[in-house]
């Protein structure tokens, strides 16, 4: 664990086994937070944090165990929903993830957000021409040739009006789009995006990490999305990007018209590090309706977990058609696979 050499003292706290544990001052902030929070995606934030950032050795692992259980119980309540006005609410902040990945639209008051959700899905989020119309999390299903990407429609990011669930959100999905109205003067936006990232506890792919970068710290994708360029000759683009990042991915795009939405596709797909993979029976054709998504640089045992814990413990071989040497090359289950490779499994 890495910490801020100011910051390098710790607390000291001894426990029944004798064996005292070191707390550093951060762990300690992470409790504070827990202590105070009142809203549920705050305490799982704040919980997370203590458990990445608890020192793990033998005098820590009943605390350890009794964080984790409760970490387990809190992500149990927000996604059961409630019962006749009894017992937990569902957390509002909390969205399933499904597909190949998910995405989550972070923005100002009429950025185009549900817009492009409504141009990119098949999900209907209600659209209006004034400030904050999404009041709650909406996801929708991309697609992409052969495979879905969620997508998650948040509301407006603004001051003094920023839902206290977005941090949560934003740090628990694969990656996060900044979208902005390239025909808006509002260099405010971009600070509030950029705190939010922070609190978030998000820092770019695009990025190198800090040397002094904490445990906890997800260093994920971030995408800028300039909305409403259907007018735009590139010149209003360039002095959005600016503000928010001229340094992070940039689509200039137009949910009106569609404009860059195809190559915008593939990049949410492509910037996720998956593969698509697609099974083969012997003697039969592949299925190439429902590829196995699988990370990039995964294996043929990988893929044989996936189908099957019973075939991934009696794999003998695969068979593979694509990024082969040629097609039914013979592999062991040690082999790299590639997107759009058809694998025929032997056990």
């Amino acid at each position: 664990m890495l910490v801020e050499p100011h910051l390098a003292w710790r607390h000291r706290r001894t426990y029944s086994s004798g064996v005292t544990a070191n707390l550093t001052p951060q762990y300690h902030d992470a409790e504070e937070r827990f202590k105070q929070a009142l809203d549920h995606s705050e305490k799982l934030a704040a919980l997370r944090e203590m458990i990445a950032l608890l020192p793990k050795h033998k005098g820590t692992e009943k605390m350890l165990a009794h964080l984790r259980k409760q970490l387990s119980k809190l992500e149990d309540e927000a996604a059961q929903p409630a019962h006749g006005g009894h017992g937990h609410r569902a957390d509002v902040g909390h969205v399933k993830r499904e597909g190949a990945g998910q995405w989550v639209l972070l923005g100002p008051p009429n950025s185009g957000k549900s817009s492009l959700l409504a141009a990119l899905t098949h999900a209907h989020p209600e659209i209006g021409e004034y400030p904050f119309t999404t009041r709650a999390p909406l996801p929708g299903m991309m697609e992409f040739e052969d495979v879905k990407v969620q997508l998650v429609d948040t509301p407006a990011v603004a001051e003094g009006h920023t839902e206290s669930y977005l941090p949560n959100l934003a740090h628990d999905a694969d990656g996060v789009l900044l979208v902005v109205d390239v025909t808006a003067d509002d260099g405010g936006a971009a600070a509030l995006l950029h705190d939010l990232l922070a609190r978030a506890r998000v820092w770019p792919k695009a990025r190198p990490l800090p040397a002094d970068a904490p445990s906890f710290l997800q260093h994920k994708p971030v995408i800028v999305l300039g909305n409403k360029s259907e007018d735009d000759d590139g010149t209003f683009a360039a002095l959005a990007r600016e503000p928010v990042g001229a340094d992070l991915p940039f689509f200039a795009v137009s949910a009106l018209t569609g404009a860059g939405l195809e190559p915008l596709r593939e990049a949410l797909f492509r910037t996720l590090g998956k593969i698509r993979v697609y099974p083969k029976e012997p003697g039969k054709k592949p299925n190439h309706e429902s590829p196995f998504v699988l990370p990039d640089g995964a294996t043929i045992h990988d893929l044989a977990v996936h189908v099957h814990k019973e075939i991934a413990d009696r794999l003998k071989f695969a068979r593979i058609w694509g990024h082969a040497k040629f097609d039914g090359q013979q592999v062991d289950r040690h082999h790299v696979l590639a997107d759009k490779d058809v694998v025929e499994l032997h056990a």
